[in-house]
């Protein structure tokens, strides 16, 4: 299972995210970032930092 834990890249941020799929974890993950945090797009640099904290976790 892959996680990710929004205040690893937008301090103070409590959302996390856990996915068996790397997509649909990315598309969660787009969603909070427009609902949460106002980005229409992510950018390229936010997306490697994004990439950077997934983490695998067992459940």
């Amino acid at each position: 299972m892959k996680q990710f834990r929004c205040g690893d890249v937008v301090p103070g941020c409590q959302w996390v995210a856990r996915n068996e799929d790397e997509q649909q974890l990315f598309e969660e993950i787009h969603t909070h970032a427009r609902d949460a945090h106002g980005m229409d797009e992510v950018p390229p640099e936010v997306l490697d930092a994004i990439q950077g904290v997934i983490t695998e976790v067992q459940v």
